[in-house]
């Protein structure tokens, strides 16, 4: 997986995104952390979907 410290990323499964700014209260994910930085075992908060099931988003933010 590629990308900046502050890309955003969408579940494949259930259109969640994770934003590195926002963290995920659910796994209790700090804000600030990158996506890259996820525990491997790391679920989408919404679908538990798997973490490579999560796509890099392109936009400008």
């Amino acid at each position: 997986m590629t990308g900046s410290l502050d890309d955003r990323w969408e579940c494949g499964v259930c259109w969640t995104v994770y934003d590195p700014v926002e963290g995920d209260d659910v796994a209790q994910i700090e804000p600030g952390t990158p996506f890259q930085a996820l525990p491997d075992d790391w679920r989408c908060p919404h679908c538990d979907g798997a973490k490579l099931k999560f796509l890099r988003i392109d936009d400008d933010r």
